[in-house]
């Protein structure tokens, strides 16, 4: 037993040495915003870089502070995160449901694909005077709007997931004496997951954007009319601090995206770098 312990011991100090712990990759993580920000706040302390321009790290967290206190940040936040959602869930389900119906039937894609195709060539700018004019400026036109721009990363990587599935498996399926249905549910759909899952995250991605057009053009709430009016008072923190909240509350959304698509995936072995 001893023997044993000690050749362990000297496989782990021979061996290949152990990766990074954790709290090295987040530091190292951390290393150049933080690097950033000390530079950003020395120039802006010393007159370097323009105050109105470019506040100061501390400015913009005195106005973070202010906005919070007073409620006016969380509730217009709320307001964007369930639009964002909406349309998310919009796009992103119609874009699953085309996705697999053209994946999977040929004639569906020969009769739907054209036209998606061309749709999804009409920039989302392009049509918000249309969306404004038939839907007016309510929750409507953003929704809508949002959705249009998560519909077609779903819609794409879901057709070349189930296409992209290895016809070898379907002569496996045929010996095994698998039905039509079982193809789809068994093998098809697991094999789409991981194309499906980047598709999720670019369409999350694509949401937000979608959400800040929406706000900025016409709305009366949520963080991008918020940076809207803080520009027309020159306002220079309060913009920073909606672009702050939007990044951080899309990174937090891919990150949940990501956990989920690990759990899913799981089963497979993958370069971790």
């Amino acid at each position: 037993m001893a023997e044993r312990t000690v050749a362990v011991g000297n496989a782990g100090k021979t061996g290949q040495p152990d990766g990074p712990g954790k709290v090295v990759i987040a530091g190292l993580g951390l290393l150049l915003p933080v690097g950033v920000l000390i530079l950003w706040q020395i120039l802006g302390y010393y007159g370097v870089i323009s105050e109105m321009l470019f506040p100061t790290p501390y400015t913009i967290a005195q106005s973070f502070i202010a906005l919070a206190s007073t409620g006016d940040l969380w509730s217009n936040l709320r307001i964007s995160v369930v639009r964002a959602l909406s349309g998310f869930l919009l796009g992103g389900g119609l874009g699953l449901f085309f996705g697999i119906l053209v994946g999977l039937f040929r004639r569906s894609e020969k009769l739907l694909d054209p036209s998606l195709q061309m749709i999804r060539m009409i920039p989302s700018l392009a049509v918000v005077p249309l969306f404004i004019l038939w839907f007016g400026i309510g929750e409507e036109s953003k929704v809508l709007l949002i959705a249009k721009g998560a519909f077609f990363p779903v819609y794409i990587n879901t057709f070349i997931g189930i296409r992209g599935t290895d016809n070898k498996l379907f002569e496996v399926a045929r010996v095994l004496g698998f039905s039509r249905e079982k193809q789809i549910v068994r093998l098809v759909l697991p094999a789409a997951v991981p194309n499906v899952m980047l598709g999720v995250r670019l369409s999350l991605g694509l949401s937000w954007l979608g959400l800040v057009v929406a706000e900025l053009i016409a709305s009366t709430s949520g963080i991008g009319y918020m940076m809207s009016d803080a520009r027309q008072f020159a306002d220079t923190p309060v913009v920073f601090v909606g672009i702050i909240v939007f990044a951080a509350v899309g990174l937090l959304s891919d990150t949940i995206v990501r956990l989920i698509e690990q759990h899913l995936l799981r089963w497979r072995d993958s370069y971790q770098g």
